[in-house]
């Protein structure tokens, strides 16, 4: 039986999981290893969440082919026990990585396909020119992720705690300088 506390952790990512992508199942089974604090088999999943034991073992497929589980085993026991990486800036990279694979990545290969065809009436035109905005802003923002990604943990904390501070510095530069500066 899980706590209150637990319940309404697991019940709200698995509404959240929803409106991210995910199976709510799957996010509930997720959150449930997330918080537990020892690995749990596929039976202790089930009882625990109210699942079919087939419903847990897709999940955790699922959550396997994410990267987002740990698969163990323990000593004197033949099953298969499944925790959540410990640090949650591992998880937060794992799961960037792997959005980008599963919906940049494609999409900047049909842009960059797009962009190699040859148009030939106005609207066409229009349209290649509108993709050629979109993959510019995706390979800018990648290419920012790749360098935020290169950081350690500790500088990427500092970066993210500047905020609005790293606008008001650039702010402050353009004044010095006389003027805006555009990338």
């Amino acid at each position: 039986m899980l706590s209150p506390l637990v319940q309404r952790f697991v019940l709200h990512f698995g509404e959240m999981g929803s409106r991210w992508g995910i199976n709510r199942t799957v996010g509930q089974i997720y959150a449930l290893l997330f918080v537990s604090p020892r690995p749990l088999n596929a039976d202790e999943i089930a009882e625990g969440l109210a699942f079919s034991r087939s419903n847990v073992s897709m999940g955790l497929k699922e959550l396997q082919s994410w990267r987002l589980v740990k698969l163990q085993h323990l000593p004197g026991d033949r099953r298969e026990y499944f925790s959540a990486p410990e640090d949650v800036w591992a998880i937060f990279q794992t799961l960037a990585e792997e959005r980008r694979k599963r919906e940049v990545d494609p999409t900047l290969s049909m842009l960059r396909d797009a962009l190699l065809e040859s148009p030939g009436d106005p609207t066409d035109r229009h349209a290649q020119e509108r993709m050629r905005e979109m993959h510019d802003l995706i390979e800018l923002t990648t290419g920012w992720f790749e360098d935020v990604r290169a950081m350690d943990q500790e500088r990427l904390v500092e970066l993210m705690k500047l905020g609005k501070k790293v606008g008001k510095l650039l702010d402050a530069r353009d004044r010095f300088i006389g003027g805006k500066s555009h990338v």
